[in-house]
This record gives structure tokens, sequence and C-alpha cells, in this order.
């Protein structure tokens, strides 16, 4: 299997009193939180790309670069959709972008690095014993 440009994703949630902005500590006001926009977004693109990875392997997030340009009340669904831009041997480039039952609330991009799991948590863990 392997990772191609074109790949895209999606991953979609209700905005709820738990994903606000006042729940995440990231502001006072009872919308869709940025953190959780966030986190949309790297579902989305995660998930697109799972699925192409050889056995052992996965991914993780290294940079995510958007905007959150539009306020999303509780009750509203909001999705977020990726798409593989660029790879480059383990780093991914995609771009992303996120809706809600109005329109566009937020976009950017986002890079993620294809690791073995056992050796990423290996040194993961390493970080406790020294």
């Amino acid at each position: 299997m392997s990772v191609t440009v074109g790949l895209k994703g999606r991953a979609e949630t209700q905005v709820t009193q738990a994903n606000t902005a006042t729940a995440a500590c990231s502001g006072a006001l009872p919308v869709f939180g940025t953190p959780f926009l966030c986190a949309l977004m790297e579902e989305a693109a995660w998930k697109s790309i799972a699925p192409h990875l050889e056995p052992g392997q996965s991914t993780v997030g290294t940079r995510l670069d958007i905007s959150h340009d539009s306020a999303t009340p509780v009750g509203m669904k909001v999705w977020a959709e990726s798409e593989v831009t660029q790879v480059d041997g383990r780093r991914i480039e995609l771009k992303v972008a996120a809706y809600d039952e109005k329109g566009p609330i937020g976009q950017g991009t986002h890079q993620r690095f294809i690791v073995q799991d056992e050796k990423f948590l290996a040194r993961a863990a390493a970080k406790k014993e020294g």
C-alpha cells in the first residue's frame, strides 16, 4: 500500500457544550472551540491515510496552520475535509477545510509523518526513563 496525492478524508461531529471554546478553556463563549476544530481536521487527515499504510505504521501530526473563520453555535453539525497534496518520503502534506451547515468555517494546511508504531512508542516511553 502507499499514500498518494489526492487521497481525501472526512470527519464530522455535532457541536455540543462538550466541544465549545468554553469547555476547551480557549475562550468564554459557547461556540465550537478552535482546539476541537483542529482535532476534527486532524481526524479527517489521519483517517484518509491510515488504510494506505503498511501494518505497524501510523501517522503523527507535526504541523497545523489553520484559520478559524466563522463561529458555529451549539446544535449545528460541523465537518472537516482533507486532501493529500504532497508526499515526500515519510512526510505528507494536506490541505484541510471545515464547514458547518451554513458554509465554510476554517481552512489551512496540515503535515503528518509516517512512523513505525513500536519504534515511535519506544522512543516516547524512553523519556520517562532518563
